[in-house]
C-alpha cells in the first residue's frame, strides 16, 4: 500500500513562517504548491507544509522522531533558532519542542542517550 503523509500548519503570516520554517528544516521547501502554500519533504513521502490560514494559526502539534537528535538540535542552534522546551521522558526519550510565531508546537524527538563506559 502505497501511502504520503502531509503534515499540515496554518500560520497568520505565509512570509514570516517561511523565513522561520527554513531556519528550523534547515532550507527551502521542496514546492509551492500554491502562493498561500510551502511544502517540505522531510523523508520519502512524508511532508510537512505551511499554509496561511490566520483563523486556524497556532493550533499544530506535531513531533518528528529523528535518528540524528543531537546534530539536528545543534544545527537549528547554529541556525539561531532556541527551543521553547526540553524534556527527557522516563525511559530516556528526548523531546525538543519549538515554538513558531503563531505559537504551532513543532518537536523534534530521540532515543535515549547511550553513555559511554567510564575505563
Amino acid at each position: 500500500m502505497a501511502l504520503d503523509l502531509f503534515c499540515g500548519i496554518p500560520v497568520s503570516d505565509y512570509a514570516s513562517a517561511l523565513t522561520w520554517y527554513e531556519r528550523l528544516l534547515g532550507g527551502p521547501p521542496a514546492f509551492y504548491p500554491n502562493d498561500v502554500e510551502a511544502v517540505w519533504e522531510l523523508a520519502e513521502h512524508r511532508y510537512l507544509y505551511i499554509e496561511h490560514l490566520p483563523e486556524h494559526a497556532g493550533h499544530a502539534r506535531h513531533t518528528l522522531f529523528v535518528g540524528d537528535f543531537d546534530e539536528r538540535v545543534a544545527q537549528i542552534a547554529d541556525r539561531g533558532l532556541a527551543p521553547a522546551q526540553r524534556d527527557t521522558y522516563a525511559n530516556g526519550v528526548r523531546k525538543t519542542t519549538y515554538r513558531d510565531p503563531d505559537g504551532n508546537e513543532i518537536g523534534f524527538g530521540g532515543a535515549p542517550q547511550t553513555l559511554e563506559p567510564e575505563l
